[in-house]
């Protein structure tokens, strides 16, 4: 690095196609905004676009969980310090008006000011697979209630035979009789349709 070449801090409003930027010098000067698509080929384009500027050291980043959470991982692995960077306080951006590049500029003076602290996630390893697993069971935990549910509720208006039938035993019994039910039917449209 050049003694006249400053060090590029940036700050990112990140959305789900689009990611917008903002970069500034070491003392605090905005030097320009642009946007990018949210992809591998939108993040280098951003990379590249603050680089022209000078050497990139931090970038202040909203949603390095959800959105932004791709431009985290490329920006970490090209050695730039991600902090997460939460979104602005909706009364200011109320006063301010509200824009992408005024969230950008937002969360790069927030990183310069030394606002926002925390450092991104990686969204890698151990603890992101366990995350992943969680939401995984609760999915699949829901899913099961829910058609749990659903059962019940074609019970509730099945034929009175079928409902005195089926009305005290478990739902395992029920789904394990529904089963056979449909094991049969196909079995029998196959012998139908030949």
């Amino acid at each position: 690095m050049t003694e006249t070449e400053l060090e590029i801090t940036l700050g990112v409003d990140t959305h789900k196609d689009i990611h917008v930027a903002a970069a500034f010098d070491s003392l605090g000067r905005l030097l320009g905004t642009g946007a990018f698509a949210a992809d591998g080929i939108g993040y280098d384009g951003l990379f590249d676009w603050a680089s022209a500027f000078g050497p990139v050291v931090a970038a202040g980043v909203e949603g390095t969980g959800s959105w932004g959470a791709g431009l985290a991982r490329s920006l970490a692995e090209a050695g730039v310090e991600v902090i997460e960077v939460n979104r602005p306080n909706r009364q200011r951006r109320r006063l301010n008006g509200k824009s992408d590049p005024a969230d950008a500029i937002a969360a790069g003076r927030a990183v310069l000011a030394g606002d926002a602290t925390a450092t991104a996630k990686a969204g890698t390893g151990a603890v992101e697979g366990l995350r992943m697993l969680c939401c995984a069971r609760r999915s699949a935990n829901k899913a099961r209630t829910q058609a749990a549910n659903q059962i019940h509720s074609l019970l509730d208006t099945a034929p009175e035979a079928l409902r005195a039938e089926l009305r005290d035993l478990p739902l395992r019994q029920i789904v394990a009789r529904a089963r056979r039910a449909l094991r049969m039917l196909e079995r029998h449209g196959r012998g139908a349709s030949s």
